[in-house]
């Protein structure tokens, strides 16, 4: 049985969606809530416990304020309040926080540190997931309990001014509201402005209950200018004027109502060194919130250390000072400054009611409740609060009621924190089963790959799928069945609530059935692999030559880095690990280099029978291919010696002081941003250069940077793609200059900032234009296949674009990036590659690691609050999805896009492109993909779930058609392998290998070969083609020793193998 290659790969391309699908679904914890929903608001209390008194507090206590102003200012970092910065920008609410009218608090936003998670956890008391950071971009309504529905189900009126994200998760919520986009990050004024606009009026009103503003100007300064930048101070005075308008209004108010007013100032999340949030660094995670009304009294002077608190606690709070029941889903615990200054019997009121909520809660998500400490200290203080309740009713002495009420309210304490703590770590469960599941398919899928890879790449593209043995057969029946009893046992255990068990029996029999059958495949295969190295052990080489030593660095660092994923610390440290690997990519690359030019006895005569060939014989290019630079001939059988012996003057010196100079780029890089968890806070470049007082030396460095990108990139373009980067490069300084972040030299600083709207989109004109000129290029070059130079020309000009676009998204300090990566390809592909002789596989894995490694050289890292946003609104004046996301997604990921696109080009320009009939090279770039994208899920299966930018460069090598990445390593060997292999209409082919068989090997009855050889080359087969790291018996091979081997012929007549050709059938 045969199955084609292209029905193979999309099988397995079907089967790891399913797989990492599952294995997500499995990863992402099911969230701590309520299953009695939010339909029964109108259920009666808790009762009061009376320990066998009658009670009359049966009904929900009265609320504690008249009216609630909520001032939630967007990346409000603790220390931006409570530290030297809040002293000298925000005087008013230090005088507040010092004179004793209010509560200070550090609240603790659980990651991620993004919005509309924090919003959630804020009103509903809950602990949002990283699922919310997807559900961020575009956020649906809010279903769960919370404290906006409960208000709204109680009659009162809610105001709101700000973030739209309140908008759309409290459709219909709000009697009046004004919202504001929040992702438009260039704008820090008047996104405030349309909030405070509304307050005077507002403010004179009394028809409302609840008002809530959420300012975002801070957090869009912290975007585009980070912490440090000398806007922060006057976008925190203003929130100061704004704050002492409101808390003078509510005290102004409160002389003709009986109840006070609450002021609550908070922040959804902080902000990062860098400027971004969404991990769990300290400075994401700390947020201040400060409690402020007249019901507050403190000794003046009494200035007490702020507290640590959750920020879920607010929701349990709002809604017993708005007396409401507290959200269903709540985790968070009563703020108790808030309620201490009311009589016992209330305190303790409050604290059952919370502390009842959180029972339940913990009854319906933890089978085994009763043997939480929490719920156990819950019922102890149920029941000192009813002795307590029954003593108060027989009005005993108020000394007695005193001491016994302090200790059940210790005791109610203990158990809502316990509580809570319970409910914590239930939110962070896995669906373990789910997992392991996902990661059993992906691992099968990527074993299935490697076995089959090798058959599956054979002339005709196609893999022989063997009929297996009865016993073999009975195996394959017995699995299903096996992993079905597995299944059932899982999921009739205690507690076994997985999400495969809750799906239909058949579905997730279909589940068992297809790892049984991945599994049966993969045992036919590695008993395949064993039955050819027995083959091939009767026939060895006749050149034993030896492994490369960059084959096996580039093996064991790929290798290594995949098993180092599986720990916590390496992945908070990739970076490291990519700056390492290219390091001693480039030592190693110097050591052949240096072996090459001062021994040059890389292939002797005696070892290899065509070592005396010579250099540049290669048989004739086709008619109307480009034969491109004859030292790059990947349809040679191995690499031949290089030619740098014999160079002489600056291109010797050149090629010998390449690697030293990547080093010494790479070493500038890392000093230029600081990444990953221990070495992120120590200073660097990128901060020096970012600072007002060096805005004249980030000015002349992103200049001269831009003149090096240009001479790198215009050289293989067409001249008008010249002008128009040329065009597009200056445009870019001039919006930079508009946006103030750099100067001209005329200028002494920036007077007149604007959003430079303009002068980014005059710098899309040009992209769009080089894009339009590369990809006319290409499809000129499918129309007219001959002409091989008009495609390489295009691709080049697409890249060209790209690295315009980078060029406009990226921040002015991080064009010096973006430069010397186009110095080290440029380094790269004239000293070292070329003159080398690398083969297209190790070249990819080369532009792989150096792509890895320049995502991280920008900034990057694994945490999302190193993100920059702001890149997505570059020439917008409007938040416009799409475009926003595609922009931001592309300037975070330049580095590996950028170094994917130029494997796409070299590889094209280097090699001529394979004739039309051949399937195998196209097969080849799709299984090879595949087999990095299992890689890549076994990366999810060791807990790298942000990790999905590691598939960005794979997939963006993959569109590349016939002259597909991986295929280079391959496509010409594949003229030599038609001999044994093709149609016998390519045997007349000018270079095919026909003419080039030995004469002892041709048929006498056909030029070249013969009508058998012809029968013969009708029969599929199953070999490898030679790639380096792809061998028989699993053993990595260079490409000597694979070509040398040859093939093993299936339906061969006896005796005769590719190995006994010989090696000039490959030359």
């Amino acid at each position: 049985m045969r199955l084609g290659s292209g029905t193979f790969a999309a099988c397995c391309v079907v089967i790891e969606v399913l797989g990492v699908a599952l294995f997500l679904r499995g990863f992402f914890p099911a969230p701590v809530c309520s299953f009695s929903g939010t339909e029964h608001q109108t259920e009666s209390p808790a009762p009061e416990p009376s320990a066998g008194a009658i009670s009359n507090w049966t009904k929900l206590p009265p609320p504690l304020f008249s009216k609630v102003v909520i001032m939630l200012i967007d990346a409000l970092r603790d220390d931006f309040v409570f530290g030297s910065k809040g002293v000298k920008f925000m005087p008013y609410t230090t005088y507040l926080v010092e004179k004793g009218s209010s509560h200070s608090f550090v609240a603790e936003a659980k990651p991620p540190t993004v919005t509309m998670p924090r919003i959630k956890a804020l009103m509903t008391g809950s602990l949002p997931g990283f699922i919310d950071v997807v559900r961020n971009l575009n956020s649906p309504t809010l279903l769960e309990d919370n404290v906006i529905t409960r208000a709204k189900a109680a009659g009162k009126r809610i105001i709101f001014y700000g973030d739209e994200t309140w908008v759309k998760l409290f459709p219909k919520h709000f009697v009046e509201y004004d919202g504001t986009t929040s992702f438009f990050v260039s704008d820090y004024t008047e996104v405030d402005d349309n909030v405070t606009r509304h307050l005077d009026k507002v403010l004179k009103r009394r028809d409302w209950d609840v008002l809530i503003l959420h300012y975002l100007g801070l957090d869009h300064i912290g975007h585009t200018s980070g912490p440090s930048s000398p806007l922060i101070g006057r976008k925190l005075s203003e929130m100061d004027s704004v704050l002492m308008k409101i808390h003078t209004s509510l005290l102004s108010e409160e002389r003709e109502t009986l109840l006070p007013n609450l002021l609550v100032l908070c922040g959804d999340h902080g902000m990062s060194e860098a400027g971004g949030h969404g991990a769990s660094s300290v400075e994401e995670v700390n947020t201040a919130m400060i409690l402020i009304s007249s019901a507050f009294e403190r000794k003046p002077g009494d200035v007490r250390r702020p507290k640590y608190i959750q920020q879920t606690d607010l929701a349990a709070t709002l809604s017993i000072g708005l007396g409401l029941p507290i959200p269903k889903s709540s985790i968070g615990n009563l703020i108790f400054p808030v309620v201490e200054g009311k009589p016992m019997r209330e305190q303790l009121r409050f604290l059952h009611l919370n502390t009842v909520q959180l029972s339940k809660l913990l009854q319906e998500n933890v089978p085994s409740y009763k043997k939480e400490p929490g719920f156990e200290q819950f019922k102890v203080s149920e029941r000192l609060h009813g002795n307590w309740v029954r003593l108060y009713l027989e009005e005993n002495s108020s000394e007695v009621l005193s001491n016994l009420g302090s200790k059940v309210r210790r005791q109610y304490l203990d158990a809502l924190r316990a509580l809570s703590l319970s409910l914590s770590r239930q939110a962070a469960q896995y669906d373990v089963y789910s997992m392991a599941v996902g990661t059993v398919l992906v691992l099968e899928v990527l074993a299935l790959l490697l076995l089959s890879g090798p058959r599956a790449l054979s002339g005709k593209a196609e893999l022989d799928v063997p009929l297996p043995s009865p016993a073999f057969s009975l195996l394959c029946y017995l699995l299903p069945l096996g992993l079905a009893a597995l299944h059932v046992t899982v999921c009739t255990s205690a507690g076994g609530t997985c999400y495969l068990c809750s799906l239909p029996w058949l579905t997730a029999g279909g589940v068992m059935v297809l790892i049984s059958t991945l599994l049966c495949a993969v045992l036919s295969a590695l008993t395949g692999m064993f039955a050819g190295g027995k083959r091939l052990s009767k026939n060895p080489p006749q050149c034993n030559s030896r492994s490369s030593e960059l084959d096996l660095l580039i093996l064991l660092g790929t290798v290594g880095h995949t098993l180092s994923l599986g720990a916590s610390s390496f992945i908070e440290e990739e970076p490291q690990t990519w700056y390492f690997l290219v390091n001693t990519l480039c030592l190693a690359l110097c050591h052949e280099i240096y072996r090459n030019c001062f021994l040059g006895d890389d292939c002797a005569p005696q070892r290899c029978p065509h070592a005396g060939e010579d250099f540049d014989g290669v048989a004739a290019a086709p008619q109307g291919k480009s034969p491109g630079p004859d030292v790059w001939e990947l349809d040679r059988a191995s690499r031949h010696p290089s030619p740098l012996g014999v160079l002489r003057g600056p291109e010797r010196w050149m090629v010998l002081a390449s690697p030293w100079l990547i080093l010494t780029c790479c070493r500038l890089l890392r000093s230029l941003n600081q990444t990953g968890v221990q070495w992120a806070h120590r200073p660097d470049l990128g901060h020096w250069l970012t600072s007002p007082d060096h805005k004249v030396e980030l000015s002349v460095l992103a200049a001269v940077s831009l003149i090096m990108i240009f001479v790198l990139v215009q050289k293989r373009c067409s001249l008008a793609s010249k002008v128009a980067m040329a065009f597009g490069l200056l445009g870019i300084y001039c919006y930079r200059v508009a946006i103030g972040n750099l100067l001209f030299p005329w200028q002494q600083n920036n007077k007149d900032i604007s959003k430079g709207i303009t002068e980014a989109r005059f710098v899309y004109v040009f992209v769009l234009g080089i894009l339009f000129t590369g990809t006319k290029g290409l499809l000129k070059s499918q129309i007219t296949a001959d002409d091989f130079t008009v495609k390489t020309v295009g691709l080049w000009e697409i890249y060209s674009g790209l690295v315009l676009l980078a060029a406009l998204l990226l921040r002015p300090h991080n064009l010096p990036v973006l430069a010397l990566s186009l110095v080290i390809q440029t380094i790269m592909t004239q000293f070292v590659w070329r003159p080398l002789r690398h083969n297209a596989a190790e070249v990819t894995v080369m532009h792989y690691w150096f792509g890895q490694a320049f995502f991280y050289f920008q900034g990057n890292s694994n945490s999302i609050a190193t993100v920059d946003i702001s890149a997505g609104f570059v020439g917008l004046d409007a938040y416009v999805e799409i475009p926003a996301m595609l922009l931001t997604t592309f300037a975070t990921y330049t580095g590996p896009v950028l170094w994917a696109s130029h494997l796409v080009n070299f590889l094209t320009s280097e090699a001529s492109r394979p004739a039309p009939e051949t399937q195998a090279s196209g097969t080849l770039c799709l299984c090879t993909k595949l087999t990095s994208t299992s890689v890549d899920g076994a990366k999810v299966a060791n807990c790298q779930l942000l990790r999905l930018r590691e598939l960005s460069p794979h997939w963006l090598s993959l569109w590349k058609g016939p002259q597909s990445v991986s295929s280079e390593c391959v496509k010409s060997k594949h003229k030599e392998v038609s001999v044994l292999s093709s149609p016998p209409s390519l045997s007349g082919r000018e270079g095919s290998g026909v003419s080039r068989l030995p004469a002892e090997h041709r048929r006498p009855d056909a030029p070249g070969g013969g009508s058998r050889a012809r029968a013969e080359a009708r029969r599929p087969l199953g070999l490898s083609l030679g790639c380096p790291l792809l061998g028989v018996g699993g053993k990595a091979l260079g490409r000597e020793e694979a070509m040398l081997r040859g093939p093993v012929l299936q339906g061969s007549p006896a005796g005769w193998t590719g190995s006994q050709v010989g090696p000039k059938a490959w030359a």
